[in-house]
This record gives structure tokens, sequence and C-alpha cells, in this order.
């Protein structure tokens, strides 16, 4: 059986990928651990969905968030090495994704007030948390501690799916 606990966190530190230890509150596994909660909370949405079709793109975004993880706990020394990596062609399918659902769904330019339905309802959750990740990974960043530009754009591109992918699951559900 697989051991789940390996009591090397104990002390508050935990390790990077490649080597290294950090604790456990440093900016790195701070953003990582908030792209974690944004997976949960999209299994959530994936679970409730009774859509394919969102299934399937929702499974696809949580893959990708399991790379940025990787890529975020990834020491700096070690950061050349690996190949896991958000890369640009990932930008650009959440990109083409939210154009595409952009034509099947009005928009508009007002506030929502989340909650039409349970699925869009995480939908928003998830996406509230990626915009925390993402001002974490920007200050990561900005400070030169994560190199990619790409794992910044993702996370903001992602956001800006997710707001249209609740919208898109709320017009289908009324439908």
């Amino acid at each position: 059986m697989a051991r789940v606990t390996t009591r090397t966190g104990d002390d508050g530190y935990t390790d990077l990928l490649g080597s290294g230890r950090v604790p456990k509150y440093h900016r790195r596994p701070e953003a990582y651990g908030t792209v974690d909660e944004a997976t949960s909370a999209l299994g959530l949405a994936r679970a409730l969905s009774t859509s394919a079709e969102l299934k399937e793109i929702v499974g696809k975004v949580q893959s990708d968030l399991y790379v940025l993880m990787a890529e975020l706990a990834t020491a700096p020394e070690n950061y050349d090495k690996v190949d896991f990596k958000i890369k640009p062609e990932d930008v650009h399918r959440i990109d083409a994704e939210s154009e595409r659902l952009k034509g099947q769904v009005e928009i508009g330019n007002r506030f929502i007030i989340p909650g039409d339905t349970v699925v869009g309802a995480s939908l928003d959750v998830a996406r509230t948390i990626v915009r925390r990740a993402e001002r974490q990974v920007a200050r990561l960043y900005h400070e030169g501690d994560v190199k990619n530009a790409d794992a910044l754009g993702y996370l903001n591109r992602l956001s800006d799916l997710l707001f249209i992918l609740a919208r898109w699951e709320e017009a289908a559900s009324s439908s």
C-alpha cells in the first residue's frame, strides 16, 4: 500500500522538486498550494456536471494545473533541467476555447452574482481561486522566482475561461 504520510513536513518545511526545502508559508508553496485549491474546486465542478463537454474541458485544465504545480514546486536551480512547464500552446488553447464558448453564450457587460446553478457557482469559486494564484505567481514572476511568463499568462486566461464556462453552463441549464 502506498504511504500517504511522510512526516517530513512536521518541522514546518516542505521539499521542492529536485532539491531544497522551504518553510511551508514561503511564497512558492503558497502559490502551488493555491493552484491545488483551484484544481480541487474544478474537480467539484467536473463531478457535479452532467455535460461531457464541460467535463472534458475542465479535465484538461486540471491536467495543465498539475503541470503548473510541478513547475512552481521546482527549485530554481533545477528549473532549466525539467520539461514540465506551461507552454505558449497551452495559453493559446485556453484562448481558443474561450473564444469558441463566447460564440455560444451571451456574456453581456453586467456584474454577475454567482449561484444560478451549482456547477456555475463551483466554476466561479474556482475562478476566484485562480485569480488568487495569479496574484501569487505574478509576485514570484516579478521578483524573479518564476521565469516562465506563460505560467502567468495561463492563469490570467484561465480565469477568463472559467467565467465564460460558468455562464455557458448556466445558459445550458436554463434552456
